[in-house]
């Protein structure tokens, strides 16, 4: 049982470190502000919350596995939050959008 154990915790680890790894390579390759957010809000939750269940899989049953659940459920709700404040501040804040639509495309060529 315990090498199941192992085996599922490594591969929610895998798959967060490819989260992590994928969203930084969007932060770097995407071309404006709201895409790069999206990228950075998206993999920063789907990753947080892979490595922290892979964690809680490895600790077993003790008072480490209620804070890593406690962790998980605060990042949750935070980092969401947070990713659509930025976005709504940059609204506001009059950052241009990238939108090329095939409309805008076939007008200007």
């Amino acid at each position: 049982m315990n090498d199941w154990l192992d085996l599922l915790s490594w591969g929610f680890l895998l798959a967060g470190s490819f989260f992590g790894i994928s969203g930084g390579v969007g932060i770097l390759r995407f071309p404006d502000f709201f895409t790069r957010l999206h990228a950075a809000g998206v993999t920063d939750t789907m990753c947080t919350a892979l490595i922290l269940i892979g964690l809680m899989f490895q600790t077993g049953l003790n008072v480490i596995l209620v804070k890593l659940f406690l962790t998980l459920a605060f990042l949750l709700l935070t980092s969401p939050t947070a990713t659509h404040s930025l976005a709504k501040a940059a609204l506001h804040g009059k950052i241009e959008q990238q939108i090329k639509t095939r409309e805008k495309e076939s007008s200007t060529s």
